[in-house]
């Protein structure tokens, strides 16, 4: 039986890479801000054992304290799926509030680094284990007001791609996973509880589902032990790649 942690796990992706793997044997710890999300999450991957963690992953204290505090027959993590992220905000760089950008990077980067280097010691003492990182395309494809954001990103596919070159010879395996327009809470967050203003982003489209990230999670997870999958880059098909962007005089 495989024990998996996954963070941001109250909804979105994160919940959907639950309900994925809770048919599977597996244990699950889910980790998130919001304990009542959390308690309905696990009723309804019943009748998978979940341990619920009430965590706020900006808190590096409060991430020590939640691995050192499991019950020891869940100290052995198999999976950690870094799913926790998100962006906030989608001003220009003139014009964004700090708090905003420093937010993202405690999230996105700060608390993935810090809940990484917490587990992945006792997986290479174990001699396996397997990291999966949400990642974005944002990552690779810069648009405007995704300066911070983008480059978060950027980061979490880098920094997997370098941890995967530093447990080379060992069996523990590191993949990204990069969506493209996934319609979550993700825009109703980006914009601070504009329901309409999120709602507009995904109006007329045909964007993935959390649903569909989650099985890109599970065909990494099951790939054969000698496979790797570094990176998995997913778009719906109504989206593509954009060029760069010319600014025209009138």
């Amino acid at each position: 039986m495989r024990t998996i942690f996954i963070t941001g796990a109250s909804s979105g992706i994160g919940a959907a890479c639950a309900r994925a793997l809770a048919r599977e044997n597996t244990t699950l710890i889910l980790a998130a801000r919001r304990e009542d999300k959390l308690r309905d999450l696990a009723a309804a991957c019943a009748p998978a054992r979940t341990h619920i963690l009430p965590l706020d992953i900006t808190d590096s204290a409060a991430i020590h304290a939640a691995l050192a505090g499991l019950p020891s027959d869940l100290q052995a993590i198999d999976v950690l799926i870094n799913n926790a992220g998100g962006a906030i905000g989608l001003e220009g760089a003139a014009e964004a509030h700090l708090e905003d950008w420093q937010r993202m990077i405690d999230t996105n980067i700060t608390g993935l680094i810090t809940m990484t280097r917490g587990v992945l010691p006792g997986m290479k003492a174990r001699g396996r284990g397997h990291i999966i990182n949400i990642s974005s395309i944002a990552g690779s494809y810069p648009y405007a007001g995704a300066a911070v954001y983008g480059g978060c990103k950027a980061f979490v596919t880098y920094f997997s791609l370098a941890m995967r070159a530093d447990l080379l010879g060992t069996s523990i395996r590191v993949s990204n996973i990069e969506p493209g327009m996934v319609e979550t809470d993700f825009s109703l967050v980006r914009f601070k509880g504009d329901a309409s203003r999120a709602a507009s982003v995904y109006a007329g489209t045909a964007p993935l589902k959390a649903e569909d990230i989650a099985e890109c999670v599970r065909f990494a997870l099951d790939a054969p032990a000698h496979v790797n999958i570094n990176r998995i880059e997913v778009m719906p098909t109504m989206q593509a790649p954009g060029g760069p962007v010319v600014a025209r005089t009138s």
